[in-house]
């Protein structure tokens, strides 16, 4: 068994990290928002470098669970979000901001939301 206190631990930074980019993202009405301006390229710039925390702390979750922990919310497609880390990680100067700004729109909230149903059904 794991260590649940951890985990939660863990859950709280990654919900943190996830609204904060919630905040970063919220000025982009278009992916064009992160391109055309130093500003807009600040907040990619910021905004990658929580994904890549999030999927980090992801990987994290995975190891210390054996990989109990995240099956069990199959609504979340978990090796995206990993990979994702991945890509931005290694390939960052290829990285689009249509991407970002896809997950920022279409797929952010939804993590947030099955995350604190995690916390809560750890608690």
């Amino acid at each position: 068994m794991y260590d649940k206190t951890l985990i939660i631990d863990i859950l709280d930074q990654i919900i943190d990290a996830i609204e904060t980019v919630q905040e970063r993202c919220a000025f982009a009405k278009c992916e064009d928002d992160f391109s055309h301006t130093k500003e807009g390229q600040e907040k990619l710039d910021s905004i990658c470098m929580k994904l890549i925390a999030v999927g980090e702390s992801l990987k994290n979750i995975d190891h210390i669970t054996d990989k109990t922990l995240l099956s069990n919310y199959p609504q979340v497609e978990w090796k995206k979000i990993k990979g994702i880390r991945d890509f931005i990680s290694h390939h960052y100067f290829d990285l689009d901001a249509e991407v970002i700004f896809s997950i920022c729109q279409e797929h952010i909230e939804d993590l947030l939301v099955t995350l604190k149903i995690m916390k809560t059904d750890l608690q």
